[in-house]
């Protein structure tokens, strides 16, 4: 592999940088070649190449500046080997799904090949110089899931260039003269995400210099059928920037002509970089020589004549020509570049291999020792030896093989309390402890920053402490908080200019400036993707979704690229944004504000906090702030208008996060519960008191993590009964609360009666005061089915009540 960086001050067109393009461009190729005869040839599960995308991606790489991103797609890989940042044996150690770091720095084997991404956090988990570094935010495989950050990345240098309270944060920028390279395969700009990002980025005039890269299909779909026009540089014209509006610089150039590329991208980086303007550049006539991936062949849906034009504009084909026609190198020494490739390719996929498999043996040979000394004296000697055979067969081991040998064999020994069965049972736990590591871990933060660590300090209130709105709780938080942190950017739909429809940031932009809090178009998905690149740069974004039901239009970018950063990348990435949101109660199918479940199943990864009220919510807003993991914290729609104690140290006081709070102490029955439920499920305890039932209400607080000072099992010792109760759909938070307690916490033990669950009905409540009531738990429905339980237990003293 060679580096580009010592050409970038050097003539573009110098021979030796000509020559050294083309070498990576020969042993990017070989590798995809020799990556798609490992996936045939079963070394691999699957695998999708940037063959016939080389020449485009060394003329971005030239283009490329220290500190600058790129927010990539996964047939980057000549792009980031031109910059350094990949050895062609890291390119097989993902492919074959290595799970060291040392072999797969990019995501320890957690992600399919061509997923590539800088490791900006140190083993402590703590940030390291981005503007040293050729930064790659890690890529994510759905298509243009990646380009909705791009804008976050962005928009940081914009920041980062007019903010000058910034300025102290160089190991984040260079005063905002980094670019960030957005790339997408043509097909994938008809998705959503490309349009919102593309307007976006128009309208907030950030340097973002996104590359389309064009070989006519999106699989087996010409362009013809994807995009108007045929062209997405033609479709986009009503967003060229001229004399009179601000949009994108847009240029277009032939991803065969290697002197035209070069020129471009000069050209489009210049632009971007010093007049943070955006640009796009869409790189046609790119070919594919391998199709779409492994999955399938492209002859089945490319005409002879396609394919013969592919053949002849192979990039690298072009390449090797242009250079022969300019005298620029020999026939032979041209020969002698490409067996240096090929070899350079070979040699990185045998190291691979062989660490890959050394790795995996290490473990299979400890397993059959094992094995056949458990063997020795025993009545199912047999049998074990077989189970031992069946390993040793194996010619390729994975981890899987030995494990499930070694648990086979323990069922085997099920009745056996011998010295063998236990030395078995030492090395499964043992291996089960690495595996934890080698696939389950840093799904949260692991650092000492996480919000887990933060130290609690609660709220402390006095005589003068005033009783306000809850509005007003929000309002003078965000003021205390912006005052004391520079990293510090509000975005959302009305959260500037009005101060946010509940009047949380009311007078904030006026005071703290349009740069800090900053009003945006209707656009989720792009409001998440800017809060996710701000926080990959070091600020500290809080990012309104206006009301909760909205949250649907951004779940993709949720699910799939921040809830999983921090675990795909094995620690490498974290971006601690915070998403602010409002629901519960409000009338009405799409602003009902409880999906719950659907957060829970999607969002893991990501804190889920649901603070009943404001000053509720003030605390924990502390801690995540104190903290390096996302979160999502919903408010209670309802509660602005409560009115609250203002605690005197509203600025300081912290949450901790998994901490159940007892609302109200009682004996005959515990109620789990969270958000607005809290009051209507107390207003509920207050009637059942004057029947003579007794109950405990907890408010969980935080769904994800759930409980983790184990307060409601101690409640269910007392009261040996418990009702889960919230406004979601049946079989959503509700039951995963008691999943939790029971399963998680064999809370079951302490139950005298069966568990149950209060939630909304199966569907969305209809508009209006009636529809609530019909459709949500009420103060009825809870006393009625905590009177239940009761009855049911004591039907002498609680005789049923229809």
């Amino acid at each position: 592999m060679i580096a580009n960086e010592s050409l970038r001050t050097t003539d573009a067109l110098r021979r030796d940088a000509i020559l050294a393009d083309y070498q990576i461009a020969c042993e990017s190729r070989q590798v995809s070649l020799l990556g798609r005869k490992d996936v045939m040839g079963g070394r691999a599960k699957f695998g999708i190449f940037g063959d016939g995308k080389e020449l485009a991606q060394l003329a971005a790489a030239r283009a490329f500046q220290r500190g600058d991103f790129r927010s990539g797609y996964y047939r980057d890989q000549t792009f980031v080997a031109a910059l350094g940042e990949l050895r062609w044996s890291e390119f097989f150690a993902q492919l074959y799904a290595h799970t060291d770091l040392a072999h797969d720095p990019n995501t320890a084997g957690r992600s399919m090949n061509g997923h590539f991404a800088t490791r900006w956090l140190d083993q402590q988990g703590h940030w390291r110089n981005q503007t040293d570094l050729f930064n790659s935010a890690c890529d994510i495989a759905p298509t243009a899931g990646q380009i909705p950050r791009s804008v976050g990345l962005a928009y940081a240098s914009k920041l980062y260039r007019n903010n000058p309270d910034l300025s102290s944060l160089t190991q984040f920028s260079h005063q905002g003269n980094e670019v960030t390279f957005a790339t997408i395969g043509d097909a994938s700009t008809s998705q959503g995400m490309f349009w919102e990002t593309i307007n976006a980025a128009g309208v907030l005039q950030v340097p973002l210099l996104v590359s389309v890269w064009d070989d006519g299909y999106g699989i087996s779909v010409p362009v013809e059928l994807q995009t108007t026009k045929g062209s997405i540089s033609k479709a986009l014209a009503g967003f060229q920037r001229d004399e009179h509006d601000q949009g994108f610089a847009i240029f277009t150039v032939k991803g065969w002509d290697y002197t035209a590329l070069m020129d471009t991208y000069e050209r489009a980086a210049h632009i971007c970089r010093t007049e943070h303007v955006p640009v796009l550049v869409h790189v046609q006539e790119l070919t594919q020589p391998q199709g779409h991936s492994s999955s399938g062949s492209h002859e089945r849906y490319k005409s002879s004549d396609r394919l013969a034009w592919e053949r002849e504009h192979d990039c690298n084909r072009q390449f090797r020509s242009w250079i022969l026609a300019n005298a620029i190198a020999t026939e032979d020494e041209l020969i002698e570049l490409e067996k240096k490739a090929l070899s350079t390719a070979r040699d990185a996929r045998n190291a691979a291999w062989k660490a890959y498999q050394s790795a995996m043996a290490n473990e299979q040979s400890e397993a059959l020792d094992l094995l056949q000394q458990v063997a020795r004296n025993q009545p199912k000697s047999a049998d074990i030896m077989a189970i031992r055979m069946e390993l040793q067969k194996t010619v390729t081991p994975i981890y899987r093989d030995s494990v499930s040998a070694v648990r086979k064999a323990l069922r085997l020994l099920r009745a056996d309390q011998g010295p063998g069965k236990q030395a078995l049972l030492r090395w499964l736990a043992n291996t089960s402890e690495q595996h934890t590591d080698r696939f389950s871990s840093h799904l949260y933060s692991q650092s000492d920053e996480s919000p887990l660590r933060v130290t609690p300090v609660p709220a402390h209130y006095s005589d003068e402490s005033p009783t306000i709105d809850g509005y007003l709780i929000m309002q003078r938080y965000f003021d205390s908080l912006f005052s004391r942190e520079p990293r510090a950017v509000a975005i959302g739909e009305d959260v500037g200019h009005i101060g946010d429809v509940n009047q949380g940031f009311a007078g904030l932009q006026e005071k703290y400036g349009h740069l800090r809090i900053t009003d945006t178009g209707i656009r989720e998905t792009t409001i998440i993707g800017q809060g996710i690149g701000l926080a990959m740069r070091g600020l500290r974004p809080i990012v309104e979704i206006q009301y909760f039901d909205y949250i649907f239009y951004a779940l993709a970018t949720l699910t799939d690229d921040l809830a999983t950063l921090h675990y795909r990348t094995k620690g490498g990435q974290k971006a601690p944004v915070i998403i602010r949101t409002r629901g519960h109660r409000l009338e009405g199918i799409w602003h009902s504000g409880s999906p719950m479940g659907a957060m829970l199943n999607s969002l893991r990864g990501i804190h889920v906090l649901v603070p009943r009220n404001m000053v509720q919510a003030a605390g924990f807003y502390n801690t995540l702030i104190k903290g390096d993991d996302p979160a999502l914290l919903v408010e209670c729609l309802n509660g602005y208008r409560y009115k609250e104690r203002l605690p005197n140290n509203i600025a300081d006081f912290c949450l901790p996060l998994g901490a159940p709070d007892i609302l109200q102490e009682g004996s005959d029955v515990t109620v789990v519960t969270y958000g607005s439920m809290c009051r209507i499920v107390m207003d509920a305890t207050a009637q059942l008191a004057e029947t003579g039932i007794s109950v405990e209400v907890i408010d969980v607080q935080t769904l994800l993590p759930f409980d983790l000072t184990g307060t409601i099992v101690e409640s269910l010792k007392k009261t040996s009964r418990v009702l889960f109760a919230d406004e979601d759909f049946p079989g959503g938070a509700s039951a995963y609360m008691m999943q939790q307690v029971l399963d998680q916490q064999d809370g079951y033990r302490y139950l005298d009666s069966p568990p149950r669950t209060l939630t909304a009905k199966a569907h969305r409540p209809p508009y209006g005061s009636d529809g609530d009531y019909f459709s949500k738990p009420s103060t009825d429905d809870v006393f009625e089915a905590v009177y239940a339980l009761m009855s049911e237990a004591e039907p002498n003293r609680f005789p049923a009540l229809y």
